[in-house]
């Protein structure tokens, strides 16, 4: 089918669009972590389109949920709304495989308002389905504070970015997948190990330091006994999200196992890592967990903190973090604890 253009838009338009678009084939052909391909894919969105805000949703492995995958622009540092298949503009997209663009979403009736005050002003938003293998992955989506912010040219330059950005993404996925829980999108287990001799060996050529913190949500078993696991789940990717919007690209958050995370923290010594696990605490502490129809969940978490001493193996290093965890149960639980090297025995 051929488009027509408006005068003067190939010529004025033309060579951008395509310097950007060759600049994120470029980036796609790299052999990079799947957060690195999805920020690369709404940077360039938010380079061509005159837009505030892109991000970029991925179904999870239920083909239920819309995860939050990657935002550039305006609000990009905020926490983003949960949203369901199906629910709003964007789960409609991926719903139906069809793309939207709409003027202004105060008259459309699936615009779906967040329960807490939205960061930035949306009135016209332009979503396109990502496609993989004939089925719909997730929805590239870009929005504007003004009304009638987007034309029907806008909409083909999206569905490009969505068509070449698709195939890549979904390697990215599939690979993730085999080595990422897929409640949380934290790391799996079989991670853990690996990627701390991998950080041990580098901290050892440059005389860094290598930290983890050791993370257990407290009396997570009456969340699901109370609420069921459908909602116990819930908790736990939400605190996965928030740890991730609180700490370093560089750190490796890790599900050890239903509600135990690791985190590794590359490059960093006992006094940021103990401000790191603060953090952490206080941010669950200050904010409950909003689920389902105004269930509001106020969830704790204990920490211990353990740093490298140059001479531990791995297990040693996450087994003096895992004390200092069960040391700050002991003294009342949803504080942090740093663990103090000692020799190591055997």
């Amino acid at each position: 089918m051929s488009q027509s253009f408006p005068p003067g838009y190939l010529a004025n338009e033309g060579q951008r669009a395509l310097d950007v678009l060759l600049q994120l084939t470029a980036q796609l052909t790299d052999d990079r972590p799947l957060e690195e391909f999805l920020k690369a894919v709404t940077d360039a969105t938010l380079d061509l389109l005159r837009a505030d805000h892109a991000s970029i949703r991925l179904l999870d492995t239920s083909r239920t949920a819309l995860l939050s995958g990657a935002r550039s622009g305006t609000g990009e540092d905020e926490r983003p709304m949960e949203l369901k298949r199906g629910e709003g503009i964007l789960g409609w997209v991926v719903e139906h495989g069809q793309p939207a663009r709409i003027s202004d979403v105060q008259h459309d009736s699936r615009w779906m308002k967040s329960p807490r005050p939205q960061p930035f002003d949306i009135r016209s938003i332009m979503a396109e389905p990502l496609w993989s293998s004939g089925e719909v992955i997730g929805v590239l989506a870009v929005t504007s504070p003004r009304p009638t912010a987007f034309a029907e040219e806008d909409q083909l330059l999206l569905r490009l970015l969505a068509n070449c950005s698709a195939p890549p993404i979904e390697r990215a996925r599939l690979r993730r997948l085999a080595m990422f829980d897929d409640i949380t999108m934290a790391f799996n287990h079989r991670y853990l190990n690996p990627r701390l001799v991998e950080e041990m060996e580098r901290a050892s050529r440059s005389a860094g330091d290598v930290s983890v913190l050791y993370m257990d949500l407290d009396h997570f078993k009456s969340v699901n006994d109370k609420h069921g696991h459908a909602v116990g789940d819930a908790v736990l990717r939400s605190f996965a999200d928030r740890v991730r919007k609180v700490v370093r690209r560089v750190d490796v958050l890790v599900r050890r196992g239903g509600e135990e995370f690791v985190l590794i923290m590359p490059a960093t010594g006992a006094t940021q890592a103990h401000a790191t696990g603060n953090r952490i605490q206080q941010t669950l502490h200050a904010e409950p967990f909003e689920e389902g129809s105004g269930l509001r969940i106020q969830q704790t978490v204990s920490i211990g903190v353990a740093t490298w001493d140059k001479r531990e193996t791995p297990e040693q290093l996450e087994r003096r973090a895992d004390e200092a965890m069960y040391e700050a149960k002991r003294l009342g639980r949803n504080r942090v604890v740093v663990s103090t090297p000692r020799d190591v025995v055997g």
